[in-house]
């Protein structure tokens, strides 16, 4: 409330409360005269007569003093009353606030005379409510990030255990092939601490505010890196992953982000396929548009799931935990960044294989 408002609202309840000070002191005056003078004249000077002379002659004689000081009690009683009647007005007051602080979605009424005070505590209260929801919003948030994170920091971690495991358990390896495996081990290691540098200063940031370094890349050499890097966990379930790509295409964008993006979906091709199969990742370009497809044989998802399958935390297969299926953030987070390069994701069916399209 500014100050001109303020003003107003007191002045009229200044003037409100000194105009019923006066019309009832003036009512009450009546009504005593008429008492007085009046109905009850006679028998209040026969009974003051009887009880004492003097006193009597004493009342006759100073009638106007004694009127004047009723007349003054009456508004002091008067006063007092209506005083106490506008300190309603304060407790009131205090009790609306106390409302907004325990209970803000809960509408504030006043007296006629505080509508204007009315009006602006209500505008505090949805303020306050609306603060409340967005702090809660972006509590939210951060916690989504942090969960994003730790859902990135797995995959690579995954990859550097399974080349690690590969050279352990089978010696036979050629020196060409350990150089390969703990090159690729490396490189994972590597991103594993970027990840693990980028943790905190992530955490200040919705995934759409996060920057975006745009440079030219070369999807078919970035889809056949990630390829290469989930060598171990296709081998785990015996998979093929068949990669259709032209030597070279190229594209405006954050490399790594994509990377991420096409890592969960390869991740979750690979999570959700039958053994023993093929994965087909086709990359094509025509009329100025790319699209990637992502293709793998496994269990149908009812349509009801498929339109939910980019929600956070959101698991097609609800039998599996987030130990043995993921949090449900993958396809969540690769959602968020296709968008961020003003691309577009979506999700069919056709009996047991599951494709997503990504299209810029």
């Amino acid at each position: 409330m500014d100050n001109h408002e303020f003003l107003k609202l007191r002045n009229s309840l200044s003037k409100k409360c000194v105009f019923k000070i006066v019309i009832y002191s003036i009512i009450a005056i009546i009504i005593l005269e008429i008492l007085v003078d009046g109905i009850f004249n006679d028998i209040l000077a026969e009974n003051t007569f009887q009880f004492s002379g003097s006193l009597y002659y004493w009342f006759i004689g100073n009638k106007t003093i004694i009127m004047i000081f009723s007349y003054f009690i009456l508004f002091v009683i008067t006063s007092f009353f209506v005083i106490r009647n506008s300190n309603k007005n304060i407790v009131e007051i205090i009790s609306a606030m106390d409302k907004i602080m325990n209970n803000p979605e809960q509408e504030i009424r006043l007296p006629n005379d505080l509508i204007i005070l009315e009006n602006r505590l209500n505008n505090i209260r949805v303020n306050l409510v609306t603060n409340r929801n967005k702090a809660k919003e972006e509590s939210q948030k951060k916690n989504d990030l942090i969960m994003y994170m730790a859902h990135d920091l797995k995959t690579p971690l995954t990859s550097v255990i399974g080349y690690l495991s590969l050279l352990v358990d089978e010696q036979d390896i050629s020196k060409k092939m350990q150089e390969k495996y703990l090159s690729i081990a490396l490189d994972k290691a590597k991103r594993l601490e970027d990840l693990t540098n980028q943790f905190f200063e992530i955490t200040r940031y919705n995934l759409q505010e996060l920057p975006i370094i745009k440079n030219t890349i070369d999807l078919s050499f970035l889809l056949a890196q990630l390829v290469d890097e989930f060598y171990p966990m296709l081998q785990e379930k015996n998979l093929k992953c068949i990669l259709n790509k032209p030597e070279h295409v190229y594209f405006l964008g954050d490399g790594d982000k994509l990377a991420r993006a096409f890592g969960n979906l390869i991740k979750n091709a690979i999570s959700y396929s039958y053994n023993n199969t093929d994965i087909q990742i086709e990359l094509s370009e025509s009329d100025k548009k790319i699209h990637i497809l992502f293709k793998n044989k496994g269990d149908s998802i009812p349509q009801y799931k498929l339109d939910k399958i980019f929600d956070k935390f959101y698991r097609a297969d609800e039998s599996r935990t987030s130990s043995t299926g993921g949090t449900g953030l993958g396809l969540a987070i690769t959602k968020e960044i296709i968008e961020l390069h003003n691309g577009s994701i979506t999700v069919k069916n056709d009996d047991e294989y599951i494709e997503f399209c990504v299209e810029f």
